[in-house]
């Protein structure tokens, strides 16, 4: 992403659809309707300015969690304002603390005594420390563990559980001011998100999507995870509210599991289209980073990096302990816990006052206040001695996990992690004593914040470029000597400065995407130190967010006049033409869940080799002559559209000739005329099968036809692209269920072929892909009934066997497999029938009802044979990976240095323990080469050498005539032929199958002839007859 992308969208640039600046008009005359509309954009908008509170609780499963819920959420109340940097004459919290005319709050040993999960946990008579109940307009909370994750039952239920999510709803609700809507909820087992909104600005929320990622046990288990929710406020701002739990764990693994499980989250969020109130829909949904304001919340599990836990605790616990009573007996536990860590406060209360008695005391002075932060006995400076060695922040320095963009307010609350349940400050007493940690956070960003960020990459990228330049040219060393002193960031004292937390509580503008400013400012970041309900203490963080919202009236008005007056300026005088399009005459292909009414070209569903084909009628219906041209990317001059590989088109009609070179071709339509646009849709590319399979690329594309001196016409062409087995690795094919891959339309198989991928054992149905049996079972049936049936039908005088012809010879035999030797050479007939072929697989039909009753037994056995190849080498991995290559092809070269000649059984044996090391492949490979040894078999049964010799010319009969003409004997002369068939078909499949690393360039033309010779001899082995080996 550019650093010199504009701050605000240019409104005068050139677009598509303007109007030539030749034709008088109106100087305000807009260029596009959603550019007139938004340049007035003052005249339906007006500021608004709310309130957000994000909080996020781990209930750890505890029964009586949701009975804390709305005292702590909604009413602000459970803050330890000493323990939680919101001092009680802190200005920003004119609340807190307790007025003459109030009860005094509980105190933190009354409320632990008290302690029970049948009621509320929080301190009787308490206050809101933060702003509550109708001060905020947005409500979002995010619970983690709401059900228990540990076990089995909770973890592998094939439902959620409606009634866990009822009752935190319920209490929530209970709480909530009147009015207060659920605009949106997801949740996955034990993630729960929950987004209310206040009734004046409920009706603004619009385009509510929701989703959740798995990324616990095999990489996709919601044990683990993330909900995620998006909303648009007022159409102009997009929210997005995460909720996750990450990996647990204090060691290097399951840091690394953490930053895994972030980026996982990222990546396969996805979420709805919006659909404009005009009805406009977008083409595709959007992802994390393209919302104007995210936030982050949940248990991140983040701790504090190679610090002694004892020490930490013990640390901690000397600041909790000073909102116990100490002359109660109840205070024992902390004051046992702390002298089990080092020395108690009796201890340290006597040393101090030993060493006053001791000193003279100087004269008293007037004592001087000072800020927290830097006052060594405060909390504040405990906590910033601590935040150095949290996990989170340096992950971010380090642009690991959370490094784009994302930012956290100034913690100043103790670690929310892990308590003794029902206390207030005493952190984990158990056996593990777990390192206090802040592993709940809530991380914010805006659409600034994301595009600095990638600037800032991008000109850390031009800056190393222009010195490896220099460092080439020599420059930096004469440029050493112009310098005093040198400046090493790395090692400069002040290192730790961080320019996003020194302007941390300054409010953002952010410029949204629909081109609106907003802002927004962090008020408040605090934990609940006085709920005990939970091992977690939960967390909270309030926001103010100013924003444009439209008001849909006045807009409405707006968008009438800008398209009366675009549509008056228009007819003035302008060429005309109107589009008609051909529709799916079927019918039975069209999405039934499209919102709008699709006016594009719309393929139907799109399959491998399969082509589809759609008329477009372009017809001038103006007065004057037009001339249409397809151009490319709107924006750029004189540059002829590039259609995508998989898109053709064709007019009826020859161009008209231009005297400029290098200009798109036009055609000229009088008035009245038209003229026709065939457009033929078909891929055939194996990369973008590939692409299309993964939902990395889609059949979809925008056609700008050009009229000239008049309004572009934009042309939408999609298509739905059907799920195919091609072009994928055999661990996602043996994961297929019956039934085929296009039952999983829109689902990806589990594994994707790495040996890292934790989910690569799991779900594994076949030992090897089910296609490949299929293939192989009628492709060798057929191949036998064509053999046996050849000298049983009548052929035209002349005509031979395939295995027999002249083409088999040629190619050193490789029928059904070598091209060469087809009997059918036209690619549009066969192209029809190795789709269906594939259809077949696809769907799991039979094989044996693609094809037309007139379709000959031979041409089916061939394109069954092609359709085979052609699977075998769309495979991602290949049948031989290329890792068990080089294990094998280093084998070789040990043998021949060392000149150690093994028998055929001894290599068959090495080559099939090599393969075990991938089981799913060694069941492929041994599969594939008993089908070629079958079938060669069967043509060295159905051979007739007398049939081969007829002709004088053959090679055959020149090979096999001696010195004096003889012909050696018949059978040396069949056993040649078969020999050679053999070869060939060893020969055509070892490209196949076999994966390669990339030959290197200096690779010498024999030692590539040693390696496709060993390819070949992998195959051989298990096809040639033991007595040929």
């Amino acid at each position: 992403m550019s650093s010199e992308e504009p701050a605000t969208p240019d409104l005068d640039q050139p677009m598509p659809g303007a109007f030539p600046s030749t034709i008088p008009g109106p100087s305000s005359t807009p260029q596009s309707l959603w550019q007139a509309i938004h340049e007035r954009r003052h005249e339906y908008v007006r500021p608004k300015e709310i309130r957000i509170k994000v909080g996020t609780w781990n209930v750890a499963a505890f029964k009586g969690t949701e009975k804390d819920l709305g005292g702590w959420f909604v009413g602000g109340k459970g803050v330890e304002e000493a323990l939680s940097g919101l001092g009680v004459s802190d200005p920003n919290n004119p609340q807190a603390g307790d007025t003459a005319d109030d009860a005094p709050r509980e105190r933190p040993l009354e409320q632990e005594a008290r302690h029970t999960n049948e009621e509320s946990t929080l301190p009787k008579n308490d206050h809101a420390s933060v702003p509550a109940d109708d001060d905020i307009a947005l409500y979002v909370l995010g619970l983690q563990e709401v059900v228990d994750i540990s076990s089995a039952a909770e973890a592998l239920r094939p439902y959620t559980d409606p009634a866990t999510a009822a009752k935190f709803k319920a209490a929530m609700q209970y709480d909530l001011p009147q009015g207060y809507q659920l605009v949106a909820e997801q949740q996955l087992i034990g993630l729960l998100l929950l987004v209310y909104a206040a009734p004046s600005i409920a009706p603004e929320v619009r385009s509510v999507s929701t989703t959740s990622v798995g990324t616990g046990l095999m990489g996709y288990m919601g044990n683990k995870g993330a909900v995620t929710a998006r909303i648009v406020l007022g159409e102009t701002t997009r929210l997005v509210f995460i909720n996750s739990h990450l990996a647990a764990g204090a060691d290097k693994t399951s840091l690394e599991r953490r930053n895994w499980d972030a980026a996982q989250v990222v990546s396969r969020t996805k979420f709805d289209p919006i659909t404009d109130p005009l009805g406009v829909t977008q083409a595709s949904g959007e992802s994390i980073g393209d919302e104007d304001f995210a936030f982050w919340l949940g248990d991140l599990n983040y701790r504090l990096g190679g610090m002694p836990g004892e020490d930490v605790r013990r640390i901690l616990m000397l600041h909790t302990r000073n909102e116990y009573d100490l002359s109660q007996r109840q205070a024992e536990k902390i004051e046992k816990d702390i002298a089990d860590s080092g020395r108690t406060s009796s201890d340290a209360a006597t040393e101090a006052s030993d060493q006053s008695s001791n000193e003279e005391q100087p004269d008293a002075e007037p004592e001087v206040m000072i800020a927290a932060k830097f006052d060594p006995a405060s909390l504040q400076a405990t906590i910033e001695s601590l935040l150095p060695h949290d996990e989170l922040r340096k992950q971010q320095r380090l642009r690991k996990a959370f490094y784009d963009g994302w930012r956290e307010g100034n913690i100043e609350f103790l670690p929310t992690y892990k308590y003794d349940v029902g206390t207030v400050g005493i952190f984990d007493s158990s056996e593990k004593r777990r390192c206090p940690s802040w592993c709940d956070r809530i991380l914010y960003r805006t659409r600034r914040d994301r595009l600095a960020y990638y600037a800032k990459v991008k000109e850390e990228e031009d800056a190393k470029k222009r010195d490896e330049e220099m460092k080439k040219q020599g420059l930096d060393k004469d440029a050493d000597n112009d310098v005093l002193f040198e400046y090493d960031p790395e090692t400069d004292g002040d290192f730790g400065y961080d320019e996003a937390t020194d302007a941390r509580d300054d409010p953002i503008p952010v410029l949204t995407k629909e081109g609106f400013e907003d802002e927004i400012a962090l008020e408040y970041y605090t934990a609940h130190q006085r709920v005990l309900s939970s091992d977690h203490k939960p967390l909270d963080a309030v926001f103010k967010l100013k924003y444009d919202s439209v008001v849909p009236d006045l807009k409405a008005k707006v968008h009438a006049e800008v398209a009366w007056e675009l549509d008056r300026a228009e007819n003035e005088g302008r060429p005309g033409v109107t589009l008609i399009v051909e529709k799916d005459p079927s019918k039975k292909e069209t999405k039934d869940d499209s919102k709008t009414d699709f006016e594009g070209v719309d393929f139907g569903n799109a399959k491998y080799l399969n082509a589809r084909r759609r008329h477009v009628t372009v017809a001038n219906t103006g007065q004057v002559a037009a001339t249409i041209s397809f151009f490319g990317t709107p924006g750029e001059k004189d540059t002829e559209v590039q259609p995508p590989p998989w898109l053709s088109l064709r007019f009826d009609r020859e161009p008209d000739k231009s005297a400029q070179p290098n200009t798109p071709a036009s055609y000229t339509l009088e008035p009245g005329d038209a003229c026709n646009i065939d457009m033929v849709l078909k891929v055939d590319d194996m990369g973008l099968v590939r692409q299309l399979n993964d939902g990395k690329a889609q059949l979809e594309e925008i056609l700008v036809l050009r009229v000239s001196d008049g309004r572009d016409h934009f042309l939408q062409v999609r298509a739905s692209w059907l799920q195919t087995s091609l072009a994928r690795s055999i661990d996602k094919l043996i994961r297929i269920p019956e039934g085929g891959i296009r039952k999983l339309q829109g689902q990806i198989p589990e594994g994707n072929g790495g040996s890292d991928s934790p989910a690569k054992e799991a779900g594994v149905k076949w030992s090897a892909p089910r296609e490949l049996f299929r293939l192989t079972e009628v492709l060798e049936d057929l191949v036998e009934r064509v053999m046996a049936e050849w000298d049983m039908t009548e052929h035209e005088e002349g005509t031979k066997a395939p295995w027999l012809s002249q083409a088999q010879l040629n190619s050193g035999g490789g029928w059904p497999f070598a091209p060469e030797t087809w009997t059918v050479q036209d690619a549009a007939e066969r192209d029809s029938i190795k789709c269906a072929i594939i259809d077949a697989l696809d769907t799991d039909s039979p094989l044996e009802r693609v094809f037309e009753p007139e379709t000959s037994a031979v041409l089916r056995v061939e394109c069954l044979a092609e359709t085979m190849t052609l699977y075998l080498r769309s495979l991602e991995d290949g049948v031989v990976p290329a890792e068990l290559w080089r294990k094998i092809e280093a084998g070789y070269e040990e043998q021949t240095r060392s000149k150690k000649q093994l028998s055929r059984e001894e290599e068959r044996t090495w080559i099939l323990e090599i393969m075990a090391g991938a089981p799913n492949h060694n069941v492929c490979f041994v599969l594939l080469t008993s089908m070629l040894a079958r079938i060669a078999a069967e043509v060295r049964t159905a051979t007739k050498v007398e049939q081969a010799l007829k002709g004088p010319a053959s090679p055959l009969r020149r090979t096999l005539t001696g010195v004096a003409g003889r012909v050696r004997s018949a059978s040396e002369a069949q056993r040649m032929q078969t020999l050679s068939v053999e070869k060939g078909l060893s020969s055509t499949f070892a490209d196949a199958i076999v994966r390669v690393p990339e030959a290197k360039a200096n690779m010498k033309d024999k030692d590539r002839q040693t390696r496709r010779q060993r390819m070949c001899r992998v195959v051989e082995l298990f096809v040639l007859p033991d007595e040929k080996a």
